[in-house]
């Protein structure tokens, strides 16, 4: 890797949660049959005029001000002109030169520290219209092409980075954010196998050839069906273009920009064709749309509506509760509700550490064994409050705390009810030291190993202690037997 840097952007398409398209009524839900979510506007018939989707402007907005982005008094629409057969009207409704926001900037970090914390640079988010989808059944006799215009003018947001990322891993990272930023807005569903978001990245290496920077050509890497895709694709792409450069040993910085696409089977990408130019698209303004003016008051509106995001969540989750980045990372990763949850428990006097281990671990486990959302979830904050207090206090012996908690959940108990049923009470220190005496007592060789500096083998008590008393804890078994063996018995 210090043989070359691997410089990455990218472009993200994010599909829009409208009920209709971006310049027309028809339906953007997904999955109905082919080419019934059609009419005359967005498939282009001469005379059809657009009318711009309100909703999605506003979406839009909100997106743009939660990456920071610079939103300019007047956007305008334009004309990309290319031909594609999903794309019925022989140009795309999008934005050129006055796109509706830019300069913004989204940050990353690694809970790992694989790298350091940066800002990724966004240059610019714009709305246009999405095209169709193409079929190719290439196991057909004719191979045969099928075309749905379904998707024909739903609105998207394309987002644009700088080639501020450096290898596959930061831009993991910054999908990862990008996604959960636009799932808090509630802008997207960010469904990849529905295209609701798709991903183009931009890869190219920078090399130093005896004291002189050389930059390989940019690929554009299309056809990435998921993050760990993206990944694998940048890798590849790395490689690919490093083993290139080796072999021709010259100057490659007048290759033209070529477009590959991902084969996600193959693990390789594959030469589509020479990457277009913004003079090649020819653009103009579209006649038959009015440009858009924000006003500052629409704006702070929005602003002012975009509520607590990710990165001040966790921020919060690290500086007002102690918790570590990994930690409010898994809260915070999972919605706003579970982080909610969190809140109510601490709010009512759990410790902050305690209510984060069970909620990233036993209850998340719960949630996706019963495909629940934590507002079905069985129980209430309060009472994993309640749980917490008895296991904390050692009214519930930690070896039995799974068994409550799974009762309590299964069986919509309290944990003073689960308890009762399964038979668990608090067993006083009195009773708990004859249990030890008595066990020390039966094995004498026990107290020889730990008294010759073998302490691990009190724990060969610890089973004998449960099979005696279940509600027996095996911590303070263990603590008790060390302290008799220590004071001779």
């Amino acid at each position: 890797m210090s043989k070359y840097t691997t410089i990455v952007g990218l472009e993200v398409h994010v599909q829009l949660a409208t009920q209709s398209k971006l310049f027309c009524r028809c339906s953007t839900q997904f999955g109905a049959a082919p080419n019934t979510q059609t009419c005359p506007v967005c498939i282009g018939l001469p005379g059809s005029l657009p009318v711009m989707n309100r909703e999605a402007l506003r979406l839009s907005l909100r997106t743009a001000l939660a990456i920071g982005c610079e939103i300019p008094p007047l956007t305008k629409w334009d004309r990309k002109q290319y031909y594609y057969p999903d794309l019925p009207k022989g140009y795309q409704i999008s934005q050129f030169d006055m796109p509706m926001s830019e300069h913004g900037y989204l940050e990353i970090s690694d809970a790992k520290d694989r790298f350091e914390t940066k800002r990724i640079r966004i240059l610019r988010a714009h709305l246009e219209e999405d095209a169709g989808k193409s079929s190719h059944d290439e196991s057909a006799a004719r191979g045969d092409s099928l075309i749905d215009l379904n998707r024909t003018g739903t609105p998207l947001l394309e987002i644009v980075s700088e080639p501020d990322m450096r290898g596959a891993l930061e831009a993991r990272a910054y999908l990862d954010e990008l996604k959960l930023l636009l799932t808090y807005l509630g802008v997207s569903d960010c469904n990849m196998q529905e295209g609701s978001l798709r991903v183009d990245a931009n890869v190219n290496l920078h090399l130093d050839e005896s004291g002189e920077r050389i930059a390989t050509p940019i690929v554009e890497i299309k056809n990435m069906n998921s993050f760990r895709a993206v990944e694998r694709a940048i890798d590849y792409e790395a490689i690919r273009q490093y083993t290139l450069w080796q072999e021709s040993r010259q100057k490659i910085g007048d290759v033209p920009k070529q477009t590959r696409g991902w084969d996600d089977a193959a693990g390789m990408t594959r030469g589509q064709r020479s990457k277009e130019e913004s003079s090649d698209y020819r653009y103009f303004p579209d006649p038959d749309l009015a440009p858009v003016r924000f006003s500052s008051e629409e704006i702070e509106k929005s602003r002012n509506g975009l509520g607590e995001l990710p990165a001040a969540l966790r921020a919060r989750l690290q500086s007002e509760f102690g918790l570590s980045l990994y930690d409010a990372g898994v809260l915070v990763n999972q919605g706003r509700e579970l982080v909610d949850y969190f809140f109510a428990a601490v709010g009512q006097g759990a410790p902050a550490k305690a209510v984060c281990n069970w909620v990233s671990q036993e209850v998340l486990r719960v949630l996706k064994e019963r495909e629940l959302g934590i507002d079905a979830f069985p129980i209430s904050a309060g009472q994993l409050v309640d749980f917490i207090a008895k296991l904390e206090s050692g009214q519930l012996p930690s070896s039995r705390s799974r068994e409550v908690f799974d009762a309590m959940h299964s069986k919509n108990q309290s944990a003073d009810q689960a308890m009762q049923k399964l038979g668990i009470e608090e067993v006083d220190d009195s009773a708990l030291e004859n249990l030890c005496r008595e066990l020390l007592e039966a094995n004498p060789q026990v107290v020889a190993d730990v008294q010759g500096g073998k302490q691990q083998a009190v724990g060969a008590l610890i089973g004998q202690a449960k099979k005696k008393n279940p509600n027996a804890d095996p911590g303070r078994v263990r603590g008790i037997c060390l302290e008799l063996i220590g004071r001779g018995l």
